[in-house]
This record gives C-alpha cells, sequence and structure tokens, in this order.
C-alpha cells in the first residue's frame, strides 16, 4: 500500500514539473514590414530571437511575421500596444506625429552612419528624454537606417532645382516638407509599396537608405542616385507590457540582457553593412552615383536642409514640445560621442 501511494505521488510531482515545463514555454509573436529574405529580418531580428531561444534554454520562442502579415507597418506600433502582436518592430514615422521627439534624430546632419545613428536614438532614449513617447509599450531597443538620398528612374539629380515636379516618395513627413519645399511632391507609402508604385509610375523616385534599395530590391528600378542625406529613418522594437509581464523573472531577465545598447549597436551594424551592399549593387549595375560632399555646407543643398531642420524644431514648440531644442542639442551631443566611440 505505501508502495502504490509512493509511486502515486512520484507520479504526480512528475506530471506537476512536466505541466509546469508546458506552462514556461512561451511563444512571442513578432510583427514587422520587412520582407522575410531581407538582411534586416535575418540578420537583425531573426538573430534576435534565435538569441532570446537559446539564453532561455527554449523556453521563449520568437515567431516571426514579417511583410506586415500581422500588422500593416502603419500599425505595427499599435498592434505591439494592445497585444495583437507581443513583439513589433517599425519605423516610429510610419505613426505620422506620434513620437516627434524621437524623429528629431532624423534630422540632417545628426547621424553619417546607421551605427551612430541607433546609438544617438538609444542614447536619447537611456536618458529619459523619450520617455513620454513610449509609455504605451516596453521599448527594446532602437536602431536607424544610414543616411537616405535621393534615388531616381530617369532624372539625374544634381541641385535641388531638379527636383521640380518630381513625384518622390517620402519616408516621413519631416523629409516630406523638405522635398516640397525643393519643387517635388512628396508622396507617402511604406516602403513594402515603392516596388509596385514605381513599376506603374505612380512615383518617380524615392528618399531612401542603400540599404533599402537592396532589401526592396528598388535598385532593379531606379538608374540615378544622389548622396544627400535628407533624413535617417528611425525605428524600434519594442514589446508588449502585459506580454513582458507574464514571463517568469528568468525570461524576463533573458529579454532585458537583450535590450537597449546591445542591440542597437548591433543593429547598426548590419544596417551600414547592407548600405555597403546597396550601393556596390548599384554600382555593379552602371547606374549613376552623385555624392554631395558636406551637404549642409554645400551651396546648393545647404539652405533646404538647414530650412527643414528650424522647421521642423520650431514645429514642435508650436505644439507645445518646449524641450525639442534641447532634445536636439542632446541629439548633436551624443552624436559626438557616440561617433568617438
Amino acid at each position: 500500500m505505501k508502495n502504490k501511494f509512493a509511486r502515486c505521488v512520484l507520479a504526480a510531482a512528475i506530471a506537476g514539473l512536466s505541466i509546469s515545463s508546458v506552462q514556461a514555454e512561451t511563444t512571442l509573436r513578432m510583427a514587422h514590414f520587412w520582407p522575410g529574405a531581407s538582411g534586416v529580418n535575418e540578420d537583425i531580428l531573426q538573430a534576435w530571437a534565435d538569441t532570446i531561444a537559446e539564453e532561455s534554454n527554449g523556453e521563449l520562442t520568437v515567431q516571426m511575421f514579417p511583410s506586415g502579415t500581422l500588422a500593416k507597418p502603419d500599425s505595427i506600433y499599435e498592434a505591439a500596444a494592445n497585444g495583437i502582436a507581443d513583439i513589433g518592430a517599425t519605423a516610429q514615422g510610419y505613426t505620422a506625429g506620434r513620437f516627434p521627439l524621437s524623429q528629431i534624430v532624423e534630422l540632417p546632419g545628426i547621424a553619417s552612419t546607421a551605427t551612430q545613428g541607433a546609438c544617438v536614438l538609444q542614447t536619447l532614449y537611456d536618458d529619459g528624454h523619450l520617455d513620454s513617447e513610449y509609455e504605451d509599450t516596453r521599448p527594446l531597443f532602437m536602431f536607424t537606417t544610414g543616411p537616405g538620398g535621393i534615388h531616381t528612374i530617369d532624372t539625374d539629380i544634381q541641385t535641388p532645382a531638379d527636383l521640380e515636379g518630381l513625384r518622390i516618395r517620402r519616408p516621413t513627413a519631416v523629409a516630406g516638407e523638405m522635398l516640397e519645399n525643393m519643387g517635388a511632391t512628396p508622396v507617402g507609402m511604406p516602403a513594402p509599396d515603392i516596388y509596385t508604385s514605381m513599376q506603374r509610375g505612380v512615383i518617380d523616385g524615392l528618399s531612401f537608405p542603400w540599404e533599402g534599395l537592396k532589401g526592396f530590391r528598388v535598385n532593379e528600378l531606379v538608374n540615378y542616385h544622389t548622396e544627400v542625406p535628407f533624413y535617417t529613418l528611425i525605428f524600434v522594437a519594442t514589446m508588449n507590457q502585459r506580454s513582458y509581464d507574464n514571463l517568469t523573472p528568468e525570461q524576463q531577465a533573458v529579454i532585458d540582457n537583450n535590450s537597449g545598447m546591445k542591440w542597437a549597436n548591433n543593429a547598426g551594424a548590419v544596417f551600414d553593412r547592407l548600405d555597403v551592399e546597396g550601393k556596390q549593387e548599384a554600382t555593379d549595375a552602371g547606374h549613376t552615383i552623385r555624392e554631395i560632399e558636406k551637404p549642409l555646407e554645400h551651396p546648393d543643398w545647404q539652405e533646404p536642409l538647414q530650412a527643414g531642420i528650424e522647421n521642423y524644431l520650431t514645429q514642435l514648440e508650436e505644439r507645445g514640445l518646449d524641450q525639442a531644442r534641447d532634445v536636439y542639442q542632446a541629439a548633436l551631443a551624443a552624436s559626438e560621442s557616440c561617433s568617438a566611440q
């Protein structure tokens, strides 16, 4: 009788351990808009997911939903906030007006590489300058593209006047205003829609980093490139707070260990590599590439770029964001320290 009772207790204990083990295994859904075969998906987001799985000993699995399959590009942040996705990676500029202080990092002259831009953006967040913009989620890490230039199908852009009358896809309202002031017609659309829009003649060109030309196959359609920094697009990988709170302390520690500057730097390095690959792809295809040296000091480009910076900061102040210029100065200071690193 004692043996039978002992066996029952042992079986119950094993079953309990088994149930606990199953309960500890969690699948997190990550939504983003990059193609599944892109370097951003494979070398940043999937690499992060693989690290999470490894460091949690398989307790955490990240299920990837690329190309806007779980949420459309302009709804990904909201999807992470309301729990449709456990994690969302997206461009803040796709949610117009929601991250005005964060988008200061997009202004010309803040960053000359993706590694520097990611460092600047993450520094501003870590230092508390951007807290109010992310109160509804739990940011994991932030990153940026390298500077985005102008790329057109059949127009050689050498001065701002050459943009007159062209329909140019703008990534954000900040870059769009600068394009409009130069005579172009800015057209807003998510990155996944660019290829078909160019094929159909909806747009004549776009403002984009080299990485995007490769990742979204735009090099197949354009022939002219002008390296002038209209913007640096910013991104955030962020988590639903409830999804985080539901994890065990050990699982939360794995997430925390793979948040912040470490992965911001990783992402920046990947974007810089992809920029090199994207430009090389255009070079190999025989495209015309114009490089504008020191555009913020260039006689043709200085005025519209500087005006774009001033206009944006003024708009933020008119919205009641009196700290805008302080954040801008903090971004410039972070740019210096991040460059030194």
